[in-house]
């Protein structure tokens, strides 16, 4: 009886010790290195990162031009700048909140080696976090320079701003986050302190020539210019945000807001335009809120360089 007892006891399941459970883990989940310690993994080589979006951008096109698919080839293109574009804004969001945790550990100091091996972490954490935003807004700006190659047009996003923290040059900052008065001091340090000029013209204004001189004239007297104008995807206002992408002038995109204002959100947009006070207003053929946002500026004084008259027919 005792040996049977013995074997009994010895047949029972041993309680399972700390690698059992990582090893169980590892089974259900796979291997997720550096998930919460800094990745000490180098970023990838700038060379081989833009040579790899121009591959994806060429194999796009060599794919679907000449195809049935090709109506959907622009928008195609757009998606693919807009995922590293999200992808930037997602780690952005993840900065932000190991930003508060970073406060919250460093009022919890007490002197302990714990709590000071925490807050290095999270400040660890921090500086890859950077690092890797910069490194989507790196391939997002590779990607955007594709896109202006093979549409022809420079890349907006649809909402919110396109910003590259590295370097502010060519930025296009949203109305909203440049006027809203809880993220003003945000949008200065973002935004370089520089001389506001806006830009109006109609979606059938296509003199890209005249359009771009006017604006190379502007620029040469204010080399800290910041263009303001409505992001209209076609004629004037789209020469000009390719000027500005072209000479990597910071732009601040004025969309109208039909959500909210309806049918007067072309005239609620001229009157943010007007509130972020340019020193100067350029203006080209266009409609009634051409006409509109001129008679708002020169009521406030604002100079206006009006070439709606020498615009060819």
């Amino acid at each position: 009886m005792s040996d049977l007892s013995d074997f009994s006891e010895r047949s029972e399941p041993a309680e399972p010790g700390a690698s059992a459970y990582l090893l169980q883990e590892m089974q259900l989940y796979g291997y997720r290195p550096f998930e919460d310690e800094p990745d000490g993994r180098p970023l990838p080589d700038d060379r081989l990162a833009g040579g790899a979006v121009a591959d994806i951008f060429d194999a796009l096109a060599g794919c679907l031009v000449d195809t049935r698919i090709e109506p959907d080839l622009e928008e195609l293109l757009w998606g693919v700048v807009n995922l590293f574009h999200g992808a930037g804004t997602r780690i952005e969001r993840d900065l932000d909140r190991n930003e508060v945790a970073q406060r919250d550990l460093q009022r919890e100091q007490d002197g302990s080696e714990i709590r000071s091996v925490e807050l290095e972490r999270a400040i660890a954490e921090g500086i890859t976090l950077i690092e890797r935003r910069d490194a989507m807004e790196f391939f997002r700006e590779c990607a955007a320079e594709q896109y202006r190659i093979h549409a022809r047009k420079a890349w907006v996003p649809r909402t919110g701003s396109r910003i590259r923290h590295q370097a502010m040059t060519a930025a296009i900052i949203d109305s909203r986050d440049f006027m809203d008065r809880r993220l003003r001091e945000k949008a200065k340090a973002l935004i370089p302190e520089g001389t506001r000029i806006a830009f109006s013209g109609g979606p059938a204004c296509n003199d890209h020539r005249h359009i771009w001189s006017a604006l190379d004239k502007v620029h040469a007297r204010h080399a800290d210019m910041i263009l303001l104008h409505g992001a209209t995807p076609t004629g004037a206002e789209r020469a000009a945000a390719c000027w500005a992408d072209a000479r990597k002038v910071p732009q601040v995109a004025f969309r109208p807001d039909w959500n909210r204002d309806r049918k007067a959100a072309p005239f609620k947009r001229n009157e943010r335009m007007i509130d972020a006070m340019p020193a100067g207003l350029i203006v080209f053929s266009g409609t009634g809120i051409q006409d509109n946002l001129v008679d708002k500026a020169r009521a406030f004084g604002i100079p206006v360089w009006d070439f709606r008259i020498r615009e060819a027919p």
